[in-house]
């Protein structure tokens, strides 16, 4: 393996266009009134612009995975790759993804670009601070947190109960140190001593609501609605009352203007928004979606971790606030990861092992039957590694074929674009068969809260009910009665097991869902549920991704992946 190349080699020697050239390809004019430049591979579409776009019948494709595993699935690579090889046989195709947030970045994940020769680039800067966005997400949610304890310090007419703030401020960056602190314990003497906290960027409502919002006008109605805090009297104190949405919306009005780069086969990417599926909503931006909608014919878009997580929170939530429905959904698998749901220890999965693949097949199965569910057509994509064999292959194969799905063997990681033409027809010949009329939520919004959480946690993880505090009770109870009870819901829980154990491979059945705390996110539009032992800030590592990177005597970054 010492002859292969790392991510970063490959990007850094990637031959990009211009920005406009890359653009040409789906008819976006050579005009300021279309696009902004952001250097020279880079640039930001104008409202102006989109707004002038025509609907149009293109193919909308979701990408998601299994259960995530160390041995890696590689849905960003695949969604990459997919596209390329749909423009390779002749369909004008646009990926739409996430932005990376350092936090991964540093820690333990890595970037966000895809991999080996299905990327997007400049992977580098993609990686690191990009465009600048989530910087302006960060600001803007704390200047709301800056406007909330300056109210308190000048007289606090607004009543705020100290006790009961419940906004957070954030940084993107794991930090799991600034979870819970003190603030205001300096001696002026208006300073009111309380607890406070943070969580990391992408948990933001600010970036949920961003991700959600059609245009400028209803990011800055969303803002206003969402809930700071409570009066002692439980009365809801709103964005709004402080006048915070004005200012939050001038430090995002650049940053919710959707980002295209391109991939290594200089195809278009919008990569715009970024929340993780596992403590957020994992999709990007509605914006960035329906903007490459009106520009191609095929549209892949990816959703975090498994479809236990991302998938349902896309179906379920994005679905919902965007009025979009997907043509197609591919379930990205790979063999490695299917040999440690049945047992394999990382260091062994190179070893040709059928009975443990035989046994990790339920994990698929049930990642399967929960997309059916909402009654859409999908395909299989087995991200190959060198060390599957053909036994195995086969395996998969003849498994998904008794179950009368479609599966591709795809090698775009070495192969990009070519290595996914018989996943792009097969993409293309379930978008020709989908009906979306079958298409349907797990939901519908007027089934109270408590029902919703049990649904998912019955009919996704497989759970026989759900465990649920008083506490919870209570914040339901609230939410229900300030009237926001046809809200979806956003699970926030370990994706590494159906079930909060993050040790509990496979496709577990009777277990339990403990929820713990449930936030509500009246801006946004959703209510979040916290469940086990999931944090809204993550942790670093014992040895972060941080400890390898670094810039090399020819001023290169190394180390970054």
């Amino acid at each position: 393996m010492s002859g292969v190349k790392s991510d970063i080699e490959i990007a850094r020697k990637a031959k990009m266009k211009p920005i406009g050239e890359v653009l040409s390809k789906i008819s976006v004019p050579d005009d300021p009134i279309a696009f902004s430049p952001m250097g020279r591979h880079i640039a930001k579409l104008n409202f102006e612009y989109i707004d002038k776009l025509k609907e149009k019948k293109s193919n909308l494709i979701l990408v998601t995975a299994i259960t995530p595993t160390p041995a890696g699935e590689g849905k960003t690579t695949t969604s990459v790759g997919l596209s390329d090889g749909l423009n390779k046989i002749g369909k004008k195709s646009i990926v739409c993804l996430r932005e990376p947030s350092l936090g991964p970045s540093f820690g333990m994940k890595g970037g966000a670009a895809g991999g080996g020769y299905a990327q997007v680039v400049p992977m580098e800067q993609i990686n690191l601070h990009f465009t600048g966005d989530f910087h302006a997400i960060t600001s803007a949610h704390n200047l709301l947190s800056a406007l909330i304890d300056n109210h308190i310090y000048w007289g606090n007419k607004l009543n705020i109960d100290s006790e009961n703030i419940v906004w957070k401020r954030v940084v993107d960056l794991n930090d799991r140190a600034l979870r819970s602190i003190n603030i205001n314990l300096g001696k002026l003497k208006n300073n009111i001593p309380r607890n406070d906290g943070f969580d990391i960027t992408v948990a933001s409502e600010v970036m949920a609501i961003f991700c959600l919002s059609n245009n400028l006008e209803d990011l800055e109605k969303k803002i206003a609605n969402i809930t700071i805090a409570y009066t002692k009297d439980k009365k809801p104190i709103y964005a709004k009352d402080l006048k915070a949405q004005g200012p939050m919306t001038v430090l995002l009005k650049d940053a919710i203007r959707p980002n295209v780069t391109q991939t290594l086969e200089n195809n278009p990417a919008i990569i715009h928004g970024g929340p993780f599926a596992n403590i957020a909503h994992g999709c990007n931006s509605i914006i960035a979606t329906k903007t490459a909608l009106k520009l191609s014919d095929y549209v892949v878009t990816e959703a975090g971790f498994g479809a236990d997580l991302g998938a349902e929170k896309f179906l379920d939530i994005k679905c919902r606030k965007a009025g979009i429905k997907p043509n197609c959904v591919v379930i990205v698998a790979t063999i490695r990861a299917l040999k440690m749901h049945g047992g394999v220890e990382k260091e062994d999965l190179k070893k040709e092992n059928l009975d443990a693949l035989k046994k990790g097949l339920p994990n698929l199965d049930r990642h399967i039957a929960n997309v059916k569910k909402f009654g859409l057509e999908l395909v299989i994509a087995i991200n190959h590694f060198i060390t599957d064999t053909d036994k195995e292959v086969k395996l998969i194969k003849d498994h998904c074929s008794k179950l009368g799905i479609p599966v591709s063997l795809c090698t775009h990681w070495s192969d990009g674009g070519k290595g996914t033409e018989d996943l792009a027809k097969s993409v293309v010949e379930a978008c020709k068969k989908n009906n979306k009329d079958n298409f349907n939520y797990l939901y519908k919004d007027e089934t109270p809260i408590l029902k919703k959480i049990e649904t998912i946690a019955k009919e996704i993880y497989g759970a026989n009910g759900i465990e649920i505090d008083d506490q919870a009770k209570e914040q339901i109870n609230i939410i229900e009665k300030s009237g926001f009870g046809k809200f979806p819901v956003c699970i926030a829980k370990t994706q590494y097991s159906f079930s909060t154990d993050p040790k509990l491979k496979g496709a577990p059945l009777g277990h339990t869902l403990p929820v713990r705390e449930v936030r509500l996110s009246s801006g946004a539009g959703f209510v979040v549920v916290v469940c086990g032992a999931i944090m809204t800030m993550p942790g670093l590592p014992k040895v972060p991704a941080a400890d390898s990177i670094k810039l090399n005597k020819k001023g290169e970054i190394e180390g970054l992946f």
